[in-house]
């Protein structure tokens, strides 16, 4: 309810550390689904679920743009599913492109608590467009993201032990890396693997 666009966007450039827990989302590249499907390669995804409306296609699903393919869903996003093409306003989808345009210069830290946030458009030698490159842009310093679907049990005491090791240690790298040596004891890399730091 409160974990508005508007609030995020006005918050967050005045933290130094940002943990946003929510869905994250990232669309691949219409024009490689279109040529994959020319060819006969088989593509599992839900994007006609995703994104059902024209709204929604034209503003995230079929963007050519990837860092507008790339966001965090935050308060009244399902209403995009019913918008008009022309409302004005925000949306309740914090997009990579938004991202890239605030100013987090004292943000020492954002952590991603949500799936697929470290995935992006791969583009030659310039690296990954998406959220990753977008908080970069912005100025944070360090990222915690995921690079797929992650269970919600594991992500809770993962981040419940990250936090109490950043605070023991006070150093974002050690913490890190010892909340994956505790959890690398305890289960699967598939569990808790997907999350990444990033400087």
């Amino acid at each position: 309810k409160f974990a508005t666009e508007e609030m995020i966007k006005s918050q967050i450039p005045e933290v130094t550390i940002a943990h946003i827990s929510t869905h994250g989302f990232f669309f691949p590249d219409p024009e490689q689904i279109t040529n994959q499907t020319k060819f006969g390669t088989a593509m599992v995804s839900d994007i006609k679920f995703r994104g059902a409306t024209n709204y929604a296609n034209w503003s995230f699903v079929k963007n050519k743009n990837p860092l507008k393919r790339s966001g965090i869903v935050l308060a009244k996003a399902n209403d995009i599913w019913e918008r008009d093409e022309l409302a004005e306003g925000e949306d309740g989808i914090l997009t990579a492109q938004e991202v890239a345009n605030l100013n987090l210069s004292k943000t020492k830290l954002v952590v991603l608590s949500a799936c697929e946030t470290g995935l992006g458009d791969i583009k030659g030698s310039e690296g990954v467009f998406g959220l990753q490159r977008a908080f970069k842009m912005a100025g944070a310093k360090h990222l915690i993201m995921s690079l797929w679907q992650v269970p919600d049990k594991e992500t809770s005491e993962f981040m419940q032990l990250f936090y109490k090791n950043l605070i023991a240690e006070l150093d974002i790298n050690t913490a890190f890396s010892n909340t994956q040596k505790a959890m690398r004891k305890k289960y699967d890399p598939y569990f808790w693997g997907a999350f990444v730091l990033i400087e």
